[in-house]
């Protein structure tokens, strides 16, 4: 079987691209922007809330190796899916929850596990659905931020680190090697 994609926003997409570079399958995971109106938005309009698109990122992945469950539920464990807009400190439409389909495939399975989180955790899931729309790659210095830029910027210092460690006390088995 050949690779697929999945697009997931979980709030900041620096956060989420650290994380999913370390999990085993995944080949690559490229940082942008999903979901609104604007046609090649910026990172300074997409700040701005008023693009209606949402930080995302686009996981490249074997399902040999990695199927698209498991990434789901490496999603929901390393962010949280009961923010409405937000991510901690992070506020605002572009840092929703959110799962953009590649196939109705993934919807189904998205739909069940969500489903599924909320009898758990009495409806409290926010995580919504939307279609895949137009997918902007973000501009360059954002791609592979946590390893570049992102351990001298003291945001991703509090925030990265204690999603990675969840990833590694969680999902030992789904690492990449040097992880």
């Amino acid at each position: 079987m050949s690779e697929q994609q999945a697009i997931l926003a979980g709030g900041c997409f620096w956060c989420t691209e650290a994380v999913f570079l370390d999990v085993a399958g995944v080949s690559g995971v490229e940082s942008g922007y999903i979901g609104g109106q604007t046609v090649n938005p910026t990172y300074k309009q997409v700040c701005g809330g008023d693009t209606g698109h949402a930080e995302a990122i686009r996981v490249t992945f074997d399902p040999s190796v990695l199927a698209y469950g498991d990434l789901l539920d490496i999603f929901f464990a390393t962010h949280d899916p009961t923010q409405l807009n937000r991510q901690g400190n992070d506020i605002g439409t572009q840092y929703r929850s959110a799962i953009f389909p590649l196939s109705d495939e993934q919807e189904e399975e998205a739909r069940a596990k969500i489903a599924a989180l909320n009898a758990e955790q009495n409806g409290k899931i926010v995580t919504t659905i939307e279609p895949a729309s137009t997918w902007y790659p973000a501009e360059d210095y954002h791609q592979n931020y946590w390893e570049t830029e992102g351990q001298r910027n003291p945001y991703c210092m509090a925030v990265i680190p204690p999603k990675l460690n969840k990833l590694r006390k969680s999902f030992q088995n789904r690492l990449k090697a040097d992880a």
